[in-house]
C-alpha cells in the first residue's frame, strides 16, 4: 500500500482524488489548514496533517515516509488578492514543499498546474509545447510553480511531472454554476460571436490521470495536458447545457466592444475605491478566448482514456445542481 500526500485535499478536485486513491487502496494523508472542514475527508478515512503553503515553517518534516505526494492546492483566481499572495503561495508554496519532499526521501511529486499558463491558444488545439502567455497574475503564479517544479525534476532532485487540467467540472463544482444559471433562468446573452473554442475535463477523468501520472515512475520531467475527449465553440456548448436542462437557450449575440469599454470603466471607477467591479475586463475572456487543447500526449505516455461524455457529464452536474438548488 503506497503512502501518499494530498495537498488541496478539502477543494473540488484535491477532495475527489482522495476518494479515488482510497478507493485503489492508497493510504492518503492531506495537508488540511487549521479550522478547515474535513468531515467528508474522515469518511473516507484520510489522515490529516495541519500546515500552510503560505508558511514553509508549517511542512518541516511532515512528509517523511511518503512514497508520492499530489500537490493540487493553489491560490486560485479571486479579484482583489495582491500579486504578492499569489507568488507566495502557488510558487514559493510549491518551492517549500518540493524542498520538504527532497529533504524526506519522498519518491514521487506530482505538481498540478493549469493550462492558463499558455494563455489564449492561438493554434488550437494546443500541445503541451505551446508557448506560454500568463494573461493575469493568478497564471503568473501557477507558470512560476511549474517551472519550480520542472527544475527540480530535470535537475534530478526528485522523479515527478507536471500535470495541466482543462476546464473542470462535475457535482461539486461551483466555477460553472453561473453559466448554468443564467441558462436555467433563461437570463443568458452571448457576448461576441460565440465561437471560441472551449474544452471541459470531467472531474472523475481528471484525477483518474493524476493517479496515472504518480504511477508511472520511469517517466521524469514531463508535462501532460489532461483534457476531456472533445472541445466546441462556446455557441454549441451553451445549446448543449440548454438542452441538459430542458431551456430554450436564447440566439441574441450581443457585440463585444461596449461591453468591453463598460468593463474597463466599472475597473477604473471602482478598484481605487477598493469595491470589487460588477463586470471586469477578465470575464469577457470566457467569451472571446480560444480553449482547446490536445491530450495525445497523456494518452499515449500515461495511457490516459476519459470516459465520461461531454453530455453525460452536463447531466451529472445539472443534476447536481438541481439537488442543491443552486439553479
Amino acid at each position: 500500500m503506497k503512502k501518499v500526500f494530498v495537498t488541496g485535499a478539502t477543494g473540488f478536485t484535491g477532495s475527489y482524488l482522495c476518494k479515488a486513491l482510497v478507493e485503489k487502496k492508497y493510504d492518503v494523508t492531506a495537508l488540511v489548514r487549521e479550522g478547515k472542514e474535513i468531515k467528508k475527508l474522515e469518511k473516507l478515512g484520510v489522515k490529516k496533517i495541519t500546515g500552510d503553503l503560505a508558511d514553509p515553517d508549517s511542512l518541516k518534516g511532515k512528509l517523511k515516509g511518503f512514497d508520492v505526494v499530489f500537490h493540487i492546492a493553489a491560490l486560485y483566481r479571486i479579484e482583489g488578492v495582491s500579486k504578492d499572495l499569489f507568488t507566495k503561495v502557488n510558487a514559493e508554496g510549491t518551492r517549500a514543499l518540493l524542498k520538504e519532499s527532497v529533504e524526506s526521501k519522498v519518491k514521487r511529486f506530482v505538481h498540478c498546474s493549469t493550462v492558463g499558463v499558455q494563455g489564449e491558444i492561438k493554434n488550437p488545439p494546443a500541445t503541451e509545447d505551446a508557448p506560454y502567455s500568463p494573461g493575469d497574475h493568478y497564471q503568473e503564479s501557477k507558470l512560476e510553480g511549474e517551472k519550480i517544479a520542472l527544475e527540480y525534476f530535470k535537475s534530478g532532485k526528485i522523479n515527478g511531472v507536471v500535470v495541466r487540467p482543462v476546464g473542470i467540472y462535475g457535482p461539486g463544482d461551483t466555477r460553472f454554476l453561473k453559466l448554468f444559471r443564467h441558462i436555467y433562468r433563461g437570463n443568458f446573452k452571448m457576448i461576441g460571436k460565440g465561437k471560441a473554442l472551449y474544452h471541459l475535463t470531467f472531474v472523475e477523468d481528471l484525477v483518474d490521470g493524476i493517479i496515472l501520472a504518480g504511477q508511472k515512475n520511469k517517466i521524469n520531467g514531463e508535462i501532460y495536458t489532461l483534457g476531456g475527449n472533445e472541445f466546441l465553440p462556446l455557441d454549441e456548448l451553451v445549446t448543449l447545457i440548454g438542452k441538459v436542462l430542458d431551456k430554450k437557450v436564447s440566439g441574441l449575440k450581443i457585440p463585444l466592444a461596449p461591453v468591453y469599454i463598460a468593463s474597463w470603466m466599472c475597473e477604473m471607477i471602482c478598484r481605487p475605491l477598493r469595491i470589487e467591479p460588477p463586470l471586469f475586463r477578465r470575464r469577457l475572456d470566457f467569451f472571446t478566448k480560444d480553449r482547446a487543447f490536445d491530450i495525445s500526449k497523456a494518452r499515449k505516455e500515461l495511457g490516459y482514456s476519459p470516459k465520461v461524455p461531454l453530455v453525460e457529464g452536463l447531466k451529472r452536474t445539472a443534476e447536481w445542481y438541481k439537488k442543491e438548488d443552486l439553479l
